[in-house]
């Protein structure tokens, strides 16, 4: 038995290891940035802050506690067979009971539930906390394909389909992931995205960014990203939306800020648009000031004469002389 003891010992040793290693490892079998690897066992490589967190809180937090977990049990279910089977054990204690046991195995996952949820909590706030964004982009979510409007750039919304088989083989890109008219994002930057649906409810998520947001018909929820690296990254809708719920993807296409500056441009938008449109609301509101200052001082000048006017008609009738009394008969 004791023999029996060390070789299970060793054994869970050597699954722990092992487990370990797949855990460790599994980001380098992503090694594809953006998209399913074939053969991946792992998360897919993170491109973002948000996701890096994601990342810990799964790999250091999550999957030790869970492997523990799971070999302890497993580990007490073959002690308990073999050490108290009837040929082991012919004559079973007569007792049910046991108050430590009990308060250990109620303490413990209260424990450890708490842990947990310093580390969840904490994550949740991260994606909740949005830092001053530098680019806003309004994603709308359509049976099937999604909307993408820059409001304080002045790009209006532009739709983007699925690229049709024969164009993503061409392109050497994946099919079912790669779309016709991107949304595009410059990289290192702050982005907002206030994600609606126009019709039923789609849901946002692009694993690399680590964004997984529900699309509501008549409610904006908001999510943020800062690439950290140039590329293209996909996703897809991931809230069953329909017959076509799978042809609806999501592509990302990080780049330069000069390249984000241009391709603002040649949408029609601006990079200072906020800016030229608060000046050319000040200058709409300074004419209308002095349109009004100029019809003020019009009518006061007006007034000014008609009360000359009648001043002098008045000063006129005091100064004439009184008519001569009729002579007496």
């Amino acid at each position: 038995m004791k023999n029996w003891g060390m070789g299970m010992g060793k054994g869970i040793a050597g699954l722990m290891a092992l487990a370990s290693a797949t855990m460790l490892s599994g980001a380098a079998w992503a090694s594809t940035v953006g998209q399913p690897t074939p053969g991946g066992i792992g998360l897919q490589e993170a491109a973002s802050p948000l996701k890096h967190d994601a990342h810990f809180f799964h790999d250091w937090i999550l999957m030790p506690i869970i492997t523990v977990i799971t070999l302890l049990v497993l580990g007490l279910l073959i002690w308990v067979m073999i050490r108290y089977n009837k040929r082991a054990n012919p004559t079973p204690a007569k007792w049910s009971h046991n108050t430590t046991v009990e308060i250990i195995w109620t303490l413990g996952p209260v424990l450890i539930l708490a842990f947990i949820a310093v580390f969840s909590f904490r994550l949740l706030y991260a994606y909740s906390d949005i830092p001053d964004p530098d680019v806003t982009v309004k994603v709308t979510g359509y049976q099937w394909n999604w909307g993408y409007e820059y409001p304080e750039l002045g790009v209006s919304e532009y739709v983007s389909n699925l690229l049709p088989e024969d164009e993503a083989r061409a392109q050497g890109v994946p099919y079912l992931l790669a779309a016709d008219e991107p949304m595009v994002v410059p990289v290192g930057q702050v982005v907002r995205l206030t994600v609606t649906a126009a019709d039923v409810i789609h849901a946002v998520a692009l694993p690399a960014f680590g964004l997984k947001t529900d699309a509501v018909p008549g409610r904006i929820n908001e999510t943020w990203f800062r690439a950290e690296r140039t590329g293209v990254y996909y996703g897809q809708c991931s809230e069953l939306c329909g017959v076509n719920h799978a042809y609806m993807p999501l592509q990302i296409n990080v780049v330069t800020q000069a390249e984000f500056e241009q391709w603002v441009a040649s949408r029609g938008g601006s990079m200072t648009f906020l800016a030229d449109q608060a000046a050319e609301a000040a200058a709409v509101e300074a004419a209308a000031a002095e349109a009004a200052a100029a019809t003020a001082a019009a009518e006061a000048a007006a007034a000014e004469g008609e009360a000359a006017e009648v001043d002098a008609a008045a000063t006129e009738t005091a100064t004439e002389p009184p008519a001569a009394a009729p002579a007496a008969q």
